[in-house]
């Protein structure tokens, strides 16, 4: 099984580019699951019920998140009746959404795929131990597919590798989204578990992650408030494929995936 995973959608630039090449993709590299981090699908930051739906219709199977899932106050009870967009299981109880979803359809052949969120606490939120959440979300659904693969929402590159380590051999694969810029750190771990620290991005490459630089120079020097705003050029989609035995659950490749897109003004 071919798992497409990729890296966070910012704004338009990133809705526009899966839009464009999302469908070449999955033919070019016989895609059976598309997975997307869309925590920052809606101007840069949140993400909204309409841009939701349109990113499922445009061929995402499901969609992960993090810190910044509930920055739309519209979402709140959208995800409660979406399944196939996830929030970090490790929020406190009581949150809005769910922290994982286990779907088959056609493109998996009837197999179960399980999809995972969680996130990181260094230099993040204070949310609930990332490591015990995984624990007991595993001891709960490992009994129904052996596929399972976790979104692991943080900032600190340690934390990201103790995870890759903590669930080796347990899930099919560990990809790490936040902070933007793809890693070049992608592995099979010993017991076969696919692992990258950050897939990266989907959008404008000429920013800061995402934003325009010159806001984000200005805050640094000034050290002042800024409006964040979506940049705009030479856009990238970054994600990795992984490729999955269906009856073990652990992988046999991952492979980056970094591809250029020349898109319009237009909006999605």
């Amino acid at each position: 099984m071919n798992i497409l995973f990729l890296g966070d959608i910012i704004g338009n630039p990133g809705r526009l580019c899966v839009s464009k090449e999302l469908v070449n993709i999955i033919v070019k590299h016989d895609i059976n699951v598309v997975i997307a981090n869309g925590e920052n699908a809606a101007g840069g930051i949140g993400i909204s019920p309409s841009i939701c739906d349109t990113l499922l219709k445009l061929g995402i199977d499901v969609i992960t998140s993090g810190n910044h899932i509930y920055k739309k106050k519209e979402i709140y009870d959208y995800i409660n009746n979406e399944p196939r967009l996830l929030k970090p299981a490790n929020y406190p109880p009581g949150t809005p959404g769910n922290g994982y979803y286990i779907f088959s359809n056609q493109n998996t052949k009837g197999k179960k795929v399980a999809v995972i969120n969680i996130c990181g606490r260094v230099f993040i939120d204070n949310f609930d131990c990332p490591f015990r959440s995984m624990d007991e979300i595993l001891q709960t659904i490992r009994s129904e597919t052996k596929i399972i693969i976790v979104d692991f929402h943080a900032e600190v590159t340690s934390e990201k590798v103790a995870m890759g380590w903590f669930l080796d051999g347990r899930v099919s694969a560990v990809i790490g989204t936040h902070t933007h810029v793809q890693t070049a750190d992608e592995r099979i771990l010993p017991k076969g578990t696919a692992y990258i620290t950050d897939v990266g991005m989907v959008g404008p490459r000429d920013s800061v992650i995402g934003v325009r630089k010159e806001l984000v120079l200005e805050r640094f020097l000034k050290m002042m408030p800024q409006k964040f705003i979506v940049a705009s050029d030479d856009n990238w989609i970054n994600g990795v494929v992984i490729e999955v035995d269906e009856e073990t659950g652990k992988s046999n490749s991952i492979q980056r995936l970094n591809l250029k897109v020349d898109i319009n003004d237009k909006v999605i």
